[in-house]
């Protein structure tokens, strides 16, 4: 994969696809047949999503303030109502591999479940290519905390280096049990340890999320689904703490919605993707909480892929 190649201290630049690619699969909550192309796009353009079936065409950016709160997935809502719906698992591997510009088109309202993990759309940016843009990169530095809570759960944005996430899950009476895992977020971390962690379920919530009109497309072949202390899929896990991981990578795609990679650390404890966004609010409603950065090149090169460093902080605000 193409990666921003410069001397120490030179101004990373944005990346985008080299080349169109298209995939298909199943809506996880719909159960609908979905065709989804990712494009190249011009730099400051960011990610922007294009439903070619909504009447009068439908184009939503990537971004906090056009989310909505849906019951267990991230949605997107455009000026019309359009919504698409279960993008988080495409925004992850888009923020952890480096792709600041893209339009995604859809003949749907949700974005295809494929494994249930990231991996399939890393591979499809690996197949695609990727390319460096003039348009310097910048990113979202977190000076304060900021927290938001409800009973028994909670998430946090605080100062760091690089990016950071720590995730505390807890599901009594089940083979889950109390999970915790900490991680730092760089490309080749997240191919390695997060990207192949698969959405999952309880066998005794599936009725009722399919009463509600979600998880019709959920199968074995998308979905992890624990039934009390067994995995019913017959291969098992793909990770002993496969569970977190997969909460993980649902917040690297959920805070990506920042339009920009953000330096700080992430901290969710039993948290959804409700409670993120709620974050994203009260980051942005926090003025003196954080500022834009420009990334340089680090003076010592980190491993291959790693978080490059932040430079001086521009004036612009969200």
């Amino acid at each position: 994969m193409a990666a921003n190649s410069a001397s120490a201290g030179a101004v990373v630049r944005q990346q985008t696809l080299k080349n169109s690619i298209h995939c298909s699969g199943v809506a996880l909550h719909s159960g609908a047949k979905v065709n989804m192309v990712l494009h190249p796009a011009e730099a400051d353009t960011g990610i922007v999503f294009r439903r070619t079936d909504a009447a009068g065409g439908s184009e939503v950016q990537a971004l906090w303030r056009n989310a909505v709160e849906t019951p267990l997935c991230t949605t997107l809502v455009d000026g019309k109502g359009n919504q698409v719906a279960t993008i988080e698992h495409l925004m992850s591997a888009l923020n952890a591999c480096g792709i600041d510009n893209a339009v995604i088109e859809l003949n749907g309202a949700e974005v295809p479940i494929m494994d249930g993990s990231a991996a399939p759309f890393v591979f499809l940016i690996e197949c695609a290519g990727v390319e460096t843009q003039a348009s310097p990169r910048r990113a979202l530095r977190v000076l304060s905390e900021v927290s938001v809570a409800e009973p028994h759960r909670s998430a946090s944005l605080a100062p760091g280096n690089g990016f950071t996430v720590g995730f505390e899950i807890e599901f009594p009476n089940t083979l889950i049990g109390r999970q915790e895992w900490f991680t730092e977020v760089n490309e080749s971390a997240f191919k390695r340890d997060i990207a192949r962690a698969r959405t999952f379920g309880l066998a005794q919530d599936i009725e009722k999320m399919r009463a509600m009109g979600l998880a019709r497309g959920g199968s074995l072949e998308n979905a992890v689904v624990v039934n009390g202390h067994e995995v019913v899929n017959p291969e098992g896990l793909r990770f002993s703490n496969e569970f977190v991981r997969h909460k993980v990578l649902d917040s690297i795609g959920d805070l990506y919605l920042v339009g920009t990679p953000i330096i700080g650390h992430f901290q969710g404890e039993r948290a959804g993707h409700a409670l993120t966004l709620r974050l994203l609010h009260a980051l942005f409603a926090e003025e003196d909480a954080w500022e834009w950065t420009e990334l340089t090149v680090p003076a010592v090169a980190p491993a291959a892929g790693a978080q490059t460093q932040p430079a001086r902080a521009v004036a612009a605000r969200a």
